[in-house]
């Protein structure tokens, strides 16, 4: 759930709860909000049955006031529960009409798929959120109105060769399809997974990363739009936080006496949540990073210890598209090359690898699994590597009884 606002209602509470798959087939959606009337405010909800029709209906009085609501009256989470009941029911019903594969579309299947990961597998915002992007902007055009039971290793692989895009996204695609039909098994029974039959295209994939240098990193701050989008670039290379743990970040989480910044969360697309890690980690923090935000910090408003470092107008969070937005000017202000913003992560990554062990760099960029910061491990070669090659391939000279070693001739 999220808030937003609008002109003529205030709040507006949106409750979103799948994806469009079609103009016939859709997952049940919906929101609530609230409208302030002469006789007091009242909640309404707004949704769409899987038919697709709109339906707008009362919800009940709001109750705006401290302690227990009259009965009768509604809070905003009991209009979002009254909320949740309809579209639920709706969704039985939807399924219940589907179990048959045959009838099953490809859209059902989908829209039961992200539920299941978003509700039963309880995974984080983020991920349901790419998630959601891959299936409505690659798998429901190619697939959503067939039927289930019509689709078929031919049909899959025709898709492959036909659909744009990287070899990476879709490989990606691909391993949703096969996560999309697999829980499709469970619930409408299809027989079989079709997806199991069709072979991933070739990843040719060099493991190369591209990386700022540290004049980038401080041309990129110099050129910023603000001071505020200065420290965040700065703190987003000297200590490989992802965007949302840079964007959850609060000042106590900011250990000045300590050199260190500990990361607590993460924020995407109006939800908190913990770092993708799942864990709470500590990162050094060198004194340029300390300066910035210790300059930062003389600000007049959003200062206090619960207080967000990078704060938005209002003390709100700052968003993420809009960042990502000032962070693509600012590197043509400064006559960048067009890097990721997540690229500053991979920046700390590979320029701490040079400098620090394996283990040690693993914890600070909060890695699951050592596979993932080993990918840094060619961006840190040794001056004596050419010295233990040469050692390894010395042979011993002829008759030299010294054992002294030196080069064939």
């Amino acid at each position: 759930m999220s808030i937003s606002t609008c002109p003529k209602y205030v709040p507006r509470l949106v409750y979103d709860v799948g994806v469009e798959a079609n103009a016939h087939v859709r997952p049940p959606s919906g929101h609530v909000f609230r409208v302030d009337r002469s006789r007091g405010p009242v909640w309404f909800a707004k949704y769409r049955p899987p038919d697709g029709r709109q339906v707008q209906k009362k919800v009940g009085p709001a109750w705006t006031e401290r302690g227990r609501p009259p009965v009768g009256y509604f809070t905003k989470r009991t209009a979002e529960a009254w909320l949740r009941d309809r579209l639920d029911e709706a969704r039985r019903t939807a399924g219940a009409a589907a179990k048959d594969p045959i009838a099953a579309t490809f859209a059902d299947a989908a829209a039961e798929w992200l539920r299941f990961i978003e509700e039963d597998r309880r995974r984080k915002p983020s991920t349901v959120g790419g998630y959601t992007s891959i299936v409505r902007a690659q798998l429901l055009p190619a697939f959503g109105p067939m039927p289930l039971a019509s689709i078929t290793p031919d049909t899959i692989d025709a898709w492959l060769a036909s659909s744009g895009g990287s070899i990476s996204s879709r490989r990606k695609s691909l391993v949703l399809l096969h996560g999309i039909f697999r829980r499709a098994s469970k619930v409408y029974g299809l027989p079989v997974n079709p997806v199991v039959d069709v072979e991933k295209p070739p990843l040719a994939s060099s493991g190369d990363i591209d990386v700022f240098s540290p004049e980038e990193v401080w041309a990129l701050v110099r050129a910023a739009g603000s001071e505020l989008d200065g420290a965040l670039y700065l703190t987003a290379a000297f200590t490989g936080l992802r965007m949302g743990e840079l964007l959850a970040l609060r000042w106590r989480d900011v250990d000045f006496a300590r050199s260190a910044v500990r990361v607590r969360a993460s924020y995407y697309n109006g939800h908190l949540t913990t770092p993708k890690s799942g864990r709470v980690r500590a990162v050094p923090l060198a004194p340029d990073v300390a300066t910035a935000l210790a300059q930062l910090g003389r600000r007049r408003d959003w200062v206090g210890d619960d207080d967000l470092v990078f704060a938005g107008i209002g003390g709100d969070h700052l968003d993420g598209s809009a960042l990502r937005r000032r962070y693509k000017d600012a590197l043509v202000r400064a006559g960048l090359r067009p890097l990721r913003f997540h690229d500053l992560r991979h920046t700390f990554g590979t320029r701490m690898i040079a400098k620090a062990d394996i283990r040690r760099v693993q914890e600070w960029m909060g890695h699951a699994d050592i596979q993932t910061t080993m990918r840094y491990l060619h961006f840190a070669p040794r001056d004596e590597d050419a010295d233990l090659v040469a050692e390894a391939f010395a042979v011993v000279e002829p008759h030299d009884t010294t054992g002294r070693v030196g080069t064939s001739s």
